[in-house]
């Protein structure tokens, strides 16, 4: 008889630690579940990342050469690409005229830059470079020669 009772404590602490394993296995499993799902997250969290970076890799400055001679092509104005897809001395431009009061001149940017504007045909490049800005977006060219910044 003492025999059937160990067996039958012994068969009562099985099932209670049967009870216990199943409570822990399930937790186990749900925090797996979890461990999936923000695994799943972060991965595709990197796959952005390396997307953006790909992206903003093509928007950068391409260099080229015309005549011989190296030049950086400026990027149209898109709403992924930043400023800094453009030279540094097209964001100093850009610079200028937004901290203007209003629209400026060809020649204000000349004197802010450093340039001497004075002589005939000296801010002519300057000209052409923010023309091509307008061209590209970054800047808005009014009728009456005067730049803004677009917003």
């Amino acid at each position: 008889m003492r025999e059937l009772e160990r067996i039958t404590a012994r068969r009562g602490e099985l099932d209670t630690l049967a009870g216990e394993l199943a409570k822990q296995l399930q937790e186990v499993q749900a925090e797996r579940k979890a461990l999936i799902v923000a695994e799943r997250v972060l991965n595709r969290l990197a796959e952005q990342d390396r997307a953006a970076e790909q992206d903003a890799a093509a928007v950068a400055p391409t260099p080229a050469r015309v005549a011989g001679r190296a030049v950086l092509l400026i990027p149209y104005r898109s709403e992924d690409g930043g400023e800094t897809a453009l030279p540094d001395d097209d964001r100093t431009i850009l610079a200028i005229v937004r901290d203007a009061d209003g629209p400026v001149q060809v020649r204000v940017v000349g004197e802010r830059l450093g340039l001497d504007t004075l002589a005939r045909g000296k801010p002519e490049p300057l000209r052409a470079k923010m023309t091509r800005l307008a061209d590209r977006g970054w800047l808005h060219k009014r009728g009456d020669g005067r730049f803004t910044a677009r917003l």
